[in-house]
């Protein structure tokens, strides 16, 4: 306390300059060290060297204890090293090994999808080669790996997505230094060469799902070739535009590109109306002449058939086969006259029929009708 009053005294808060102050604050350090000393020996049983060999051994189990004993999660699986040396692979679970760093234990979540995203960032991700942001200029990065040019030398910016998982936890880890930034390395000059041989329009418009299965079949045969422990599920393309000086005069040449899809599905809607409507409409007209061709066909054909048969009757009996047609005509012919009057060769008159029709109420008042019509 004394310390505190001389310093408090003078103007400077280092102490007045003299011996007096600096000599008190040895003193209290000496004091401090004396105290620690005290409670030390206090602990350690007797104070002699055997307590504190004692005290080490209570250490180094207590430290061996909490280093035997390790947890796997569901989701993954467990490399465990001995002194370096790969050792064995430990299901998910409660597992022990041997302490103080002699064994060490590395999980791997093989289970668990992971995903790397180029030209973009997504907050909040664990990953640290999810995205760019992990290496040094990550802006510049996202915005290079991004450029890229097509077929026909125009430039666009590709946005992906790559989903993949741990297949081989012992590849993955010893295989390949940095697995996770050599994916992202592979997958870039992928990506660019896929892109590098389709056109603007392709890569845009309708060779997004081309690109996206032929990436994700040279991924997995670079993967595979490097013995990375790789297995990708799927390759998905975001966003992919043209640079931003050009963006505005692509969008109107899309705008214009769409007017004409849409004039040309205009055209073959109605195409497709009327041609089908005038197809049927002539089929119809065939059919029927068709129809009416087979119609006239059937009853020549019968009428010559009938004739043949008439005329092979009348050549075996002429007399009576012309009788017979001779009655057959009257009894077609006479239902239609109203007056008969027969006339026999024998007598000089005129012999009357007897209209037995005009009995029959129905027949008069039809004959009145017909009388009526102009």
């Amino acid at each position: 306390m004394s310390t505190q009053d001389n310093s408090g005294g003078s103007g400077n808060p280092w102490g007045s300059g003299g011996n007096s102050g600096g000599g008190k604050s040895g003193s209290d350090f000496e004091d401090l060290v004396q105290q620690g000393q005290d409670r030390l020996k206090s602990v350690i049983p007797g104070g002699s060297p055997r307590g504190l060999i004692i005290l080490a051994i209570l250490i180094l189990a207590g430290l061996g204890a909490w280093t035997s004993y390790y947890t796997v999660p569901s989701d993954s699986v467990a490399v465990v090293q001995r002194f370096g040396a790969y050792l064995k692979e430990v299901p998910p679970g409660l597992h022990f090994k041997l302490p103080l760093g002699i064994d060490a234990a590395t999980i791997v979540p093989v289970k668990r999808q992971l995903k790397q995203e180029f030209g973009f960032t997504t907050p909040g991700a664990r990953d640290p080669y999810q995205s760019s942001r992990s290496r040094s200029g990550a802006r510049e990065t996202q915005k290079r790996e991004t450029q890229m040019v097509t077929g026909d030398l125009n430039a666009a910016l590709v946005e992906w997505v790559v989903q993949y998982r741990i297949s081989e936890p012992v590849k993955f880890l010893f295989e390949v230094r940095e697995p996770g930034e050599t994916l992202r390395y592979v997958s870039e000059s992928v990506m660019r060469e896929v892109v590098g041989d389709r056109t603007v329009d392709e890569v845009i418009t309708i060779g997004r799902q081309e690109i996206e299965t032929e990436a994700l079949t040279k991924m997995q045969a670079l993967s595979t070739k490097y013995a990375m422990g790789i297995s990708i599920d799927q390759v998905q393309l975001k966003n992919i535009n043209p640079p931003e000086p050009v963006q505005e005069s692509f969008n109107e040449v899309n705008q214009a590109q769409q007017e004409k899809e849409k004039l040309i599905n205009e055209a073959r809607r109605d195409y497709n109306k009327v041609i089908p409507l005038a197809e049927g409409e002539k089929d119809q007209r065939i059919r029927e002449a068709d129809g009416y061709r087979l119609k006239r066909i059937n009853e020549a054909q019968g009428d010559v058939a009938r004739f043949s048969a008439l005329l092979a009757e009348y050549t075996k009996a002429p007399e009576v086969t012309r009788r017979r047609i001779y009655i057959e005509t009257l009894q077609d012919v006479m239902p239609d006259i109203r007056s008969k009057i027969i006339v026999d060769e024998a007598t000089r008159g005129i012999l009357p029929f007897l209209n037995l029709d005009s009995q029959n109420p129905g027949v008069q008042k039809s004959d009145a009708s017909k009388k009526e019509r102009p």
